[in-house]
């Protein structure tokens, strides 16, 4: 049996019982969830927003035993419970091995977990105070300081903090941990995160849930056209 990947799949426990009336399972991707089974190193989940990927890698997060706001497994901060019911409906297909290492890092409540983590006075591991740095360095810190390897690490659009530069520092950080047998899964809208090799990418959108190669994504394909394009488009936009 391979050691990797620690996440294979996903499936629903008890689809028939479920109200697909409601939500989230009105969602097109959660009902063809499914579909998704999870690359050894990078599954990327791509999509609009509303599309879904947030809401299952946040179902995904709490079925594995992360808090809301994300952290550490050991952090349990739930400051604003939010969090839809899918997480109880979500049974995880793993390989034998278990990770040594976990971490969720949700951009938009990093802060919280970072001032949780500065009240406990347990900052070693981020490289110190994360307030004391910029958002976009607090989060290179701990991808760089936090992540020790041989773990299973969910991303909820770590983009939102990083500039192009610090995009491409981390995916020299994503293949280091990578060959130190670690698992991504990762929700994101950079086409820069997106490039990286033989990830496996899920596009989210009405129609469900389909595997597209990068070229393929709405992401690339609209990126590259408007700086090919740039003039142009903004006097289309700004109607100009």
């Amino acid at each position: 049996m391979q050691e990797r990947p620690y996440i294979r799949s996903v499936k629903l426990k008890s689809p028939e019982s479920l109200d697909w009336a409601s939500y989230p399972y009105v969602i097109p991707a959660v009902s063809d969830l499914e579909n998704i089974e999870f690359h050894p190193d990078v599954t990327f989940f791509v999509g609009e927003n509303g599309s879904g990927k947030s809401t299952i890698l946040e179902a995904l997060a709490l079925a594995l035993g992360f808090s809301e706001e994300g952290g550490t497994r050991n952090v349990q901060l739930n400051t604003a419970t939010t969090s839809s019911v899918l997480y109880q409906s979500l049974r995880t297909i793993k390989s034998y091995k278990k990770p040594q290492d976990y971490y969720f890092l949700r951009a938009e409540s990093f802060y919280n977990v970072a001032t949780y983590m500065k009240e406990l006075d347990y900052l070693t591991g981020y490289g110190g105070d994360i307030h004391a740095r910029s958002h976009g360095e607090g989060f290179l810190k701990l991808l760089t300081m936090k992540l020790k390897g041989q773990g299973l690490y969910l991303l909820d659009e770590p983009e939102a903090a990083l500039s192009p530069t610090m995009l491409m520092t981390t995916l020299s950080v994503l293949d280091r941990l990578c060959q130190a047998q670690s698992q991504f899964i990762i929700a994101t809208h950079s086409p820069i995160l997106l490039a990286f090799p033989n990830a496996k990418i899920y596009q989210f959108s009405e129609s469900g849930i389909k595997q597209v190669s990068y070229e393929e994504t709405e992401h690339f394909r609209v990126t590259k056209d408007f700086l090919n394009n740039y003039q142009k488009r903004i006097t289309q936009i700004l109607g100009q």
